[in-house]
Formats: structure tokens, sequence, C-alpha cells
């Protein structure tokens, strides 16, 4: 007789074994990493059947080299903003604890908790990691609302420019002096 409360428990002991022997002694929230994972494919996914079901195709078949360079632009400095700026410091507060300041107008924050409170700290800190939903919410937003997609990402791809403009020139006062 087969038994598959016995094969449930054989599989998350192997699951949780085999997470341990990754882990190595560390901390790292792999259930947690997953949930982030599976949360961002599953919106993906949703988002996929939706435009489907619209028929919007076209829109998504219309974005060309200008769109990308906006796209790059944007979701440089938007994931920025989401992971270092002061103003959105409210946005991580319960993921992370206050350092100090890391740049101009940006900050150091340690990742606090356990689990899925550690994987979505690690994920809003890390503008690298946070650019990766911001390219999708762009891509999706070129799909439904490319008009307004593109005027959005014309701002933050302005302020981008306008912040290396603005380090650069402050990097030439210094060496001024």
């Amino acid at each position: 007789m087969h038994d598959e409360a016995t094969d449930t428990q054989n599989i998350e002991g192997t699951i949780r074994e085999e997470a341990e022997i990754y882990r190595g002694g560390s901390d790292q929230p792999l259930a947690g990493y997953a949930m982030i994972a599976a949360s961002y494919t599953a919106m993906v996914a949703a988002g996929v059947f939706v435009a489907r079901r619209l028929r919007t195709r076209e829109a998504a078949a219309s974005v060309g080299p200008w769109d990308l360079a906006l796209m790059g632009l944007t979701t440089h400095k938007l994931s920025r903003l989401l992971a270092k700026d002061p103003v959105t410091s409210p946005l991580r507060a319960f993921f992370t604890r206050f350092q100090g300041a890391s740049g101009p107008s940006e900050l150091e924050e340690d990742v606090r908790g356990e689990g899925g409170r550690k994987a979505i700290g690690e994920l809003i800190t890390c503008p690298f990691c946070t650019s990766q939903w911001v390219a999708t919410g762009y891509a999706f937003g070129l799909v439904f609302a490319p008009t307004l997609t593109r005027s959005a990402g014309a701002v933050f791809s302005t302020v981008a420019v306008s912040d290396w403009l603005q380090l650069a020139y402050a990097r030439l006062q210094q060496v001024q002096e």
C-alpha cells in the first residue's frame, strides 16, 4: 500500500536537508526567496494573461530602441529611488534598520528579520534586485498604457541624467579645489 503522507514527509525532509547543505551555516532565507520568485512569476503570468485577453500584442510589438533607452534609464533611476532614497525609507522601514548615509541622497540600511521578511528586505534594499521588478512593470506599462508609461519614463530618465550631471559637476568642483 502506497502512503502519500510518508512520501510528502520524505520530500519535505529532503528539501530541508538540501537547503541546509546549500546554506552551509548561513542564514539565507531560501523559502523567502522562493516566495518572492513565485510571486514575481505569478504577477508576470497574470499580466500576460490579461494582455492576451485584451489582445494588446500591437503595443508590445511597437517597442523600439528609444523605448529601450527610456526603459533602461527609468529602471536605473526608479530602482535606486525605491531601494536607496531617504524619501522612500518609510516603504523599507518594516524590513530594514537605518545605518546612515551611503552616498549623495542615498541611505545605508541593514536588512532585519528572518525568512520572508529578510528576503523582502534584501529585495527592496538592492537596486539591482529591484530593477527586475521595475523593468517588468515598465514593460507591462508599455502594453497597457504606452503614452503614460513613456511620459513617466521620460521624467525618470531626465532625472537620472540630471543626477549624473550633478555628480559630475560636484566632482569637477572638487578637482578645481
